[in-house]
C-alpha cells in the first residue's frame, strides 16, 4: 500500500515471488550515485529459518521462561499458551521471529509494506498478537554464523557475585582493624604547610621545566617544532601530576622538589600518549574507530597490535579533547542531517507469477488424466476451500497444489498454513478414500502415474593416498575413538601434513590381515545332512503367495480419482520415498525357490564364505547340482544366479 516509511520502521521485503517476504527492520536510507534508493536494514529471522535443534532450544526457553513466571508471580490464565486452541497455537509460531546483528543493504523498491516487531512482553496475552495484523514479537537473537540462539534482554545483577557485602556501622571510636598502609598509597595531602600561592607558583616552574626538556628533545623538536606547541605539550596533565607527586615524596619541600626537575642528568621530560603517538599510528587509530566503535580490543587485534590496551584507551579519552574529534563529530552530524529520514514507497500492483488462471495452465499433467487442467476444482491446501476469486500455485510444481488469495495473503506475511499439518499436529481433513498412497489422482490402471523419489545415492571413492593414511597417521585419526564419537571434528589438514612426513619413510610392507578360518568341504556336508530343508508344498492356485518378508507387501487400490482434496503435508514416510510395486510374478518353481530365500539364504552365503568358493566356480556348481535332495534350494540359487 502506498505509505510514507521512515528509518526505523519495521517492513516487508520481497524477494521472491513465491516465497514469504522477509521482515527487516530499516537502519538507513541511502542514496545511490544512480539515483535510486537504498536501504540498510537489520535482519530478523522466521522459525522456519532456522534448524530443528535450535527451535527446540527456543521451545525449551520459553518454557522455562513461563515457568519462572509462575513461580514469582500469580498466575495469570491469559499468558498460558497451553490453553490456547490448537489452531492458534499453530499461528502464533508464525508470529515469533529471531533477531540478528546481521546487516544488509537493498532496494527500496523491493518493500512490500510496514508491519510491527516488538520485543516479548510478558506481562501482554500471546493471543493479542493474534488479534493485531501485522505483529510480530521476538525474544531471542540468533546469530546466523555461529548457529547459535541469545536472550535479548538485560539482567538485574543482584547478589554477592555482584555486589559488595555492606558490613556493620562501626561505633564512635571502634576501628575496623584494617591498616589503610597496606590498602591504598597516598598521593597528595590537603593538609599541607604549602598554601595555594606557593603550589602554583611550583607548578609554574614544571611547566617550564618541561618546555625546556622538550627543546632539548631532538624527537620533540620534530613533532612540535614552534614554541608554543612544545609549551601547550608542557602544560598537559602529565606534568601537573609529575611535579605535584614530586611534592609529596619531598615532605612538601619547595627546594628539594625543584632539585627533582631538575636531576644530575637533565631537566625530567614528562610525556603522555598524544606525544607518544606517531601521525601514521593516529590515522590508523582513527580509521579503525570509525570502522569498529569503541570496541577497543578489535582495535588492537585489526590494527595496532603494538600498543596495549591500556595505551589505546588512554589515548581515545585524549583524543576526544582534540581539535580534530570535534571537527569529525561536526560532519558526522552534518552527515547524517543531510541523509534520507524517509522514502516515500507507492503502492505495488504488479500481477504475482503464481497467479493461476485458465488460460495459463496447459491441459495434463503428474497424475491428471489426459485433456483434464490440473488443478481444476482442487481444494485450497489451507482452508480447504473451493472457491476464490483468484488462486495462487503453492508448492512443488509436479504436486498442482494451490492456494486461495487469503491463504496466499496470509502465506506471504507469516511464512506457513493457517491450518497445522498433521506434522504439526491433528488436522481435520476431508475425506481421502479416492486418492492414491501418494495422495495422487489415480489412473484408470490403479497405479500412480509417477512414484516420489526425494532420496538420490551417492558413493565416495577415497583415494589411495586417503587409506595409506588411515595406517601411517593411526595415533591421530584413532579411529577407534572417532567411530564411537561420529560428530567430533577432525583436523584433516594436520592429517595431511603428518601424512606427508611420514609416508616417505614408512617401510615398504603388506598390510596385516587376520587368517581367517575356513571349514573343510566334507564338514559342510554332513553339516547339512544332518539338517535338511524342510519340504515346500505348493499353494493352491488363485491364492497369494507368502514371501516371508518381516514387512507385508502393501497393493496400491484401484479406487478413480472423484475429487481432488489436499495433498501436501499428509503422506508416510513409504509415500514420500515411492513405492515400488509388487515383485514380478515369475513361475511356480521359481516362486517357490524364493519364498525360502529369506530364511535360508543366510545359511547359503555363510556356506560359500566358510569353504572359499565364488559362486561363478564352475567346479563349485557341478558339485552342488550333483549333491542329494537336501540342497534343492542351493541348485535353485546357482540356477537363477548363473
Amino acid at each position: 500500500s502506498v505509505c510514507w516509511l521512515y528509518r526505523v520502521d519495521y517492513v516487508y521485503f520481497e524477494n521472491s515471488s513465491s516465497n514469504p517476504l522477509l521482515i527487516r527492520r530499516i537502519e538507513e536510507l541511502n542514496k545511490t550515485a544512480n539515483g535510486n534508493v537504498e536501504a540498510k536494514v537489520v535482519c530478523f529471522y522466521r522459525r522456519r529459518d532456522i534448524s530443528s535443534t535450535l527451535i527446540a532450544l527456543a521451545d525449551k526457553h520459553a518454557r522455562d521462561q513461563h515457568q519462572q513466571s509462575l513461580e514469582e508471580e500469580m498466575e495469570n490464565p491469559e499468558l498460558n499458551p497451553v490453553d490456547l486452541p490448537e489452531k492458534q497455537k499453530h499461528q502464533l509460531r508464525h508470529r515469533e521471529l529471531f533477531l540478528s546483528r546481521q546487516l544488509e543493504s537493498l532496494p527500496a523498491t523491493h518493500i512490500r509494506g510496514k508491519c510491527c516487531v516488538t520485543l516479548l512482553n510478558e506481562t501482554e496475552a500471546l493471543k493479542s498478537y493474534l488479534d493485531r495484523e501485522d505483529a510480530f514479537f521476538y525474544s531471542l537473537v540468533y546469530d546466523p554464523q555461529q548457529k547459535t540462539l541469545l536472550a535479548d534482554k538485560g539482567e538485574i545483577r543482584v547478589g554477592n557475585k555482584y555486589q559488595a557485602d555492606i558490613t556493620d556501622f562501626l561505633k564512635e571510636g571502634e576501628e575496623d582493624g584494617r591498616d589503610l598502609a597496606k590498602l591504598e598509597e597516598r598521593v597528595w595531602d590537603p593538609s599541607s604547610p604549602l598554601t595555594e600561592k606557593q603550589i602554583d607558583q611550583f607548578l609554574v616552574v614544571a611547566r617550564s621545566v618541561g618546555t625546556f626538556a622538550r627543546a632539548l628533545d631532538c624527537s620533540s623538536s620534530v613533532r612540535q617544532p614552534s614554541l608554543h606547541m612544545s609549551a601547550a605539550a608542557a602544560s598537559r596533565d602529565i606534568t601537573l601530576f609529575h611535579a605535584m607527586d614530586s611534592l609529596d615524596k619531598t615532605r612538601y619541600d619547595m627546594t628539594r622538589a625543584i632539585a627533582a626537575l631538575v636531576p644530575q642528568g637533565g631537566p625530567v621530560l614528562c610525556r603522555d600518549e598524544m606525544e607518544e603517538w606517531s601521525a601514521s599510528e593516529a590515522n590508523l587509530f582513527e580509521e579503525a574507530l570509525e570502522k569498529y566503535g569503541k570496541d577497543f580490543t578489535d582495535i588492537q587485534q585489526d590494527f595496532l597490535p603494538w600498543k596495549s590496551l591500556t595505551s589505546i584507551i588512554e589515548y581515545y579519552y585524549m583524543w576526544k579533547t582534540t581539535d580534530r574529534y570535534v571537527q569529525q563529530k561536526r560532519l558526522k552530524a552534518a552527515e547524517a542531517e543531510s541523509k534520507l529520514k524517509q522514502v516515500y514507497i507507492p503502492n505495488y500492483n504488479k500481477p504475482n507469477p503464481n497467479q493461476l488462471s485458465v488460460n495459463s495452465v496447459k491441459p495434463g499433467g503428474v497424475g491428471v488424466p489426459p485433456g483434464q487442467i490440473p488443478g481444476l476444482g482442487r481444494a485450497c491446501e489451507s482452508c480447504y476451500t473451493t472457491s476464490s476469486y483468484q488462486w495462487y500455485s503453492w508448492g512443488p510444481p509436479n504436486m498442482q497444489c494451490r492456494l486461495c488469495a487469503s491463504c496466499w495473503t496470509y502465506w506471504k506475511k507469516y511464512g506457513g498454513l493457517k491450518m497445522p499439518t498433521r506434522l504439526e499436529g491433528e488436522r481435520p481433513g476431508p475425506n481421502r478414500n479416492n486418492m492414491s498412497p501418494h495422495s495422487v489422482p489415480m489412473r484408470h490402471g490403479g497405479s500412480p502415474k509417477f512414484a516420489v523419489k526425494t532420496k538420490q545415492a551417492f558413493y565416495l571413492q577415497t583415494t589411495q593416498v586417503t587409506r595409506a593414511a588411515r595406517r601411517v597417521c593411526q595415533d591421530i585419526i584413532r579411529p577407534r575413538f572417532l567411530a564411537r564419537h561420529p560428530y567430533l571434528p577432525l583436523n584433516t589438514a594436520q592429517i595431511k601434513q603428518e601424512c606427508a612426513l611420514r609416508l616417505p619413510d614408512e617401510p615398504k610392507k603388506p598390510l596385516p590381515l587376520k587368517p581367517v578360518e575356513r571349514k573343510p568341504l566334507e564338514f559342510v556336508v554332513r553339516y547339512l545332512e544332518a539338517h535338511p530343508c524342510p519340504p515346500k508344498h505348493d499353494p493352491p492356485r488363485g491364492q497369494t503367495v507368502t514371501t516371508g518378508s518381516l514387512t507385508p507387501i502393501k497393493s496400491t487400490p484401484n479406487i478413480l480419482n472423484n475429487g481432488s482434496p489436499t495433498i501436501l503435508g499428509k503422506r508416510t514416510y513409504e509415500q514420500h520415498n515411492g513405492i515400488d510395486g509388487e515383485r514380478p510374478r515369475c513361475g511356480r518353481g521359481v516362486e517357490r525357490g524364493w519364498s525360502s530365500w529369506d530364511v535360508d539364504g543366510r545359511l547359503f552365503w555363510s556356506l560359500l564364505h566358510s569353504i572359499g568358493v565364488g559362486v561363478c566356480n564352475p567346479t563349485f556348481c557341478v558339485f552342488v547340482a550333483s549333491l542329494s535332495p537336501p540342497l534343492p534350494l542351493i541348485s535353485l540359487c546357482l540356477n537363477v544366479l548363473l
